[in-house]
């Protein structure tokens, strides 16, 4: 080999070992973002959401992403039809007002090539919070129907509902609630 082309083997290692960004949209049949809260301490409820869109943008070689997620704040499902009515008022997420649920990361923690937490800002009922996601599972590999490659995750966070102006019946209905969101988002 000669020296001009073992300086050009050179040179473009490190531009094949890192790897470009990788952008996956939310894939909304097979995302559920989850609510769940202490109930006169009767029971533990959980309730979902039907309705979620969003990006995720990923680059496991550079250890960076970002996280985009918009909840549907009306497509609350709690079972009822008339206890998901009751939650979407005002008191609690005042669906007329503010229709959506947003998390914007500001930064993702890896350990390796996979996620561990996502940092970043919380709005539920116009007002904003910090949280961090813990991620509980990550798992990436080419989808076996669809052929493009994609990605899912499961994230929790605790926050209390007072922060959020939704402390209505605290403490009988208990202010804090477990969020967790499992997820499955399909390379662009």
């Amino acid at each position: 080999m000669n020296k001009f082309a073992f300086i050009a083997l050179l040179t473009a290692l490190p531009l094949a070992a890192h790897a470009a960004p990788e952008t996956f949209n939310i894939e909304p049949t097979h995302t559920a973002p989850y609510f769940g809260y202490n109930h006169l301490g009767y029971s533990f409820q959980q309730h979902r959401f039907d309705k979620t869109s969003g990006k995720i943008v990923l680059d496991r070689a550079a250890h960076t992403g970002s996280v985009d997620v918009t909840i549907d704040a009306k497509s609350v499902n709690t079972g009822v039809a008339l206890f998901n009515g009751h939650i979407q008022g005002a008191d609690y997420f005042d669906t007329a007002q503010h229709p959506s649920i947003t998390f914007k990361s500001t930064l993702v923690k890896f350990e390796g090539d996979k996620p561990v937490a996502v940092e970043g800002n919380l709005t539920i009922k116009g007002v904003t919070k910090p949280v961090t996601l813990t991620v509980t599972s990550f798992h990436s590999m080419p989808h076996p129907m669809l052929k493009k490659d994609a990605i899912g995750a499961n994230a929790v966070t605790k926050v209390k509902r007072s922060d959020f102006n939704m402390g209505k019946n605290v403490p009988y209905v208990g202010d804090e609630v477990t969020l967790t969101i499992a997820l499955e988002a399909i390379k662009e």
